[in-house]
């Protein structure tokens, strides 16, 4: 059984990736094109004695994958290199208090799936991968078509794409595990925009970035076996 806090993103991630595949409690995604880490891991328990791991690795060498994995902790009992530490919690009311004036000057909007080339430029542009954002609009323009749960908000100061975040919609709240935010202000323009959406929002940020922030960290892995 995975822990909660990779169920919460694999609620998320899920409906967006390419392909899923479960094994021994182990779940993997992948999405080719496209290099967000949660779409392209697979996701172990905390116990991995169920899990074979030899088959995990074959199936990510006959992907021409790397054998990405998350775990809710520091990988234990497995060889591997750590690559990526995000911490998944509550946003709080001012996640990024004493960094400025809130969203001076930035305007949030919804955006169709037909205007997510600039809104995926952003995104990647926001983590340092500017490269990606092609990939990723097309492959999200045809996982959103006609998928309500899923809410695209661009930022925008001076009429230029800012920010960009992308709202699940919860039984109880929503998420907001994919996103990214050229500075403070954009950051807390458009958190605050999805948290009235639908609150309370839970949210992935890099953990460097957040070491005071609520939540758990999750650690993604290459396995070295």
């Amino acid at each position: 059984m995975l822990p909660r806090v990779l169920t919460d993103l694999l609620e998320f991630h899920a409906p967006l990736s390419a392909v899923q595949r479960e094994q021994g409690g182990a779940v993997t995604l992948l999405t080719p094109g496209v290099n967000v880490l949660a779409l392209n891991a697979t996701f172990l328990p905390a116990d991995v004695r169920g899990v074979d791991i030899a088959a995990v690795l074959d199936w990510h060498e006959g992907q021409g994958v790397p054998p990405l994995v998350a775990t809710a902790g520091p990988l234990v009992g497995l060889p591997g290199r750590e690559v990526a530490r995000v911490r998944v919690g509550q946003a709080n009311p001012a996640p990024w208090a004493g960094e400025g004036v809130p969203g001076e000057g930035v305007v949030v909007e919804q955006v169709s799936r037909l205007h997510l080339r600039p809104w995926a430029e952003a995104l990647t542009r926001a983590h340092g991968t500017p490269g990606w954002g092609e990939g990723l609009a097309q492959h999200l323009s045809a996982r959103l078509e006609g998928d309500r749960d899923f809410v695209p908000l661009s930022a925008y100061r001076d009429g230029e794409v800012v920010g960009a975040l992308l709202w699940h919609s919860r039984a109880a709240g929503g998420a907001a595990h994919l996103w990214g935010a050229r500075d403070a202000s954009v950051g807390e323009a458009l958190l605050g925009a999805a948290a009235d959406l639908g609150g309370p929002l839970w949210v992935s940020r890099v953990d460097e970035d957040a070491p005071a922030s609520p939540g758990e960290v999750v650690h993604y892995s290459v396995l070295t076996l």
